[in-house]
């Protein structure tokens, strides 16, 4: 799909942009030209590539405050700016909420709550002070806004995430704009883990009314969108990109006829 959005010249920071939904992100900023600097705490398999150009690798935990303005530091002194950022790194293993130790729970939340608003104010603290401010993209979860058994303070972070946006956009405006894209079931390369082979994935597909999983460069494009002057008048908002959701269990189990008027 050709890429109509023009970001050269622009520096992009993807966090957690070296795999995944990351790596997505990341190939897609390339695609429109951008300067794009990804970070994780561990390099991905390979370098992110993409259009023939290369997007460059720092490591960093964004959890740690220190870490997170060396990062942003590092980026300004080699590029002299900074335009745009994606708070994507993030994730949680599947524990039952009962029985997770408190330790595992502040984790979870820090990595997915905190860390992007530590990573948003070291970049607005640029932003304020470019003469074209900039734009922060918040990598949300359909988690956060529907029940999320076995990852429930994951759910809940990303529902702050969300919340967050919300009240960013009215600190930081009219310099900084920041929204967030809530995002469905992926295909990675890490869907293995949550859905089995290939036919557990199609299967798990299946249930989205556009029949499959996204692919990570949609998750791009819309986080794309979303910095891009296309959206100059969109700040505070939230993006859903989950394939239409999920089909409401009570239509699967009810005995009448499908054609039947649904309730009011």
């Amino acid at each position: 799909m050709a890429i109509e959005v023009d970001l050269s010249g622009s520096v992009v920071l993807v966090t957690g942009g070296v795999r995944g939904v990351g790596a997505g992100i990341s190939r897609v900023f390339l695609d429109a030209g951008a300067t794009v600097v990804t970070c994780a705490r561990r390099p991905g398999d390979a370098p992110v590539e993409s259009s023939g150009r290369t997007a460059e690798y720092l490591p960093c935990d964004v959890r740690d405050g220190d870490a997170v303005t060396a990062l942003v530091d590092a980026i300004v002194a080699r590029y002299g700016r900074l335009d745009h950022v994606v708070n994507n790194a993030g994730g949680a293993p599947f524990a039952p909420a009962a029985t997770a130790s408190k330790n595992f729970h502040s984790k979870i939340v820090e990595l997915n709550l905190l860390a992007p608003l530590l990573v948003s104010q070291a970049a607005n603290a640029v932003m304020q002070t470019q003469e074209t401010g900039g734009s922060i993209v918040m990598v949300s979860s359909v988690s956060g806004h529907r029940p999320s058994p076995g990852s429930a303070a994951y759910g809940a972070a990303k529902a702050g995430i969300d919340s967050l946006v919300s009240s960013l956009a009215i600190e930081w405006a009219p310099k900084v704009r920041i929204n967030s894209v809530i995002v469905g079931m992926v295909h990675t390369e890490s869907s293995h883990l949550h859905y089995g082979d290939q036919d557990g994935i199609d299967a798990v597909g299946a249930t989205v009314p556009l029949g499959r999983l996204a692919a990570p460069e949609e998750i791009g494009r819309c986080a794309l969108f979303l910095s891009s002057p296309l959206a100059s008048y969109v700040t505070g908002g939230t993006l859903l990109a989950h394939g239409g959701g999920e089909r409401p269990a009570f239509l699967d189990a009810a005995t009448v006829n499908e054609t039947a008027a649904a309730p009011h």
